[in-house]
């Protein structure tokens, strides 16, 4: 990597308030918000919306769509296609 280019690599704690979930890894982004980590060292915190813990898909909640309805509905009501 060219030396002066790239913005600093560094450990950064993610937050996800409303589930209540934080973790500790390496980003580029930064923050002028702090908190002390379970290591006892004090990290920039980034706040995020969304995260696996609190995300339908990740959580179990995911509704399906029952798609096998709507299309019998659609052959009902516009008849099959390339039927002649």
């Amino acid at each position: 990597m060219k030396p002066g280019i790239h913005p600093p690599y560094q450990p950064v704690v993610f937050r996800d308030k409303a589930a209540g979930f934080a973790f500790l890894t390496r980003s580029t982004l930064t923050s002028e918000a702090t908190v002390e980590w379970e290591d006892g060292n004090t990290y920039p915190v980034v706040d995020v919306e969304i995260s696996s813990a609190s995300h339908p898909f990740y959580t179990g909640t995911a509704r399906v769509l029952d798609t096998a309805g709507r299309v019998e509905r659609f052959e009902r009501r516009y008849g099959l296609r390339g039927a002649n």
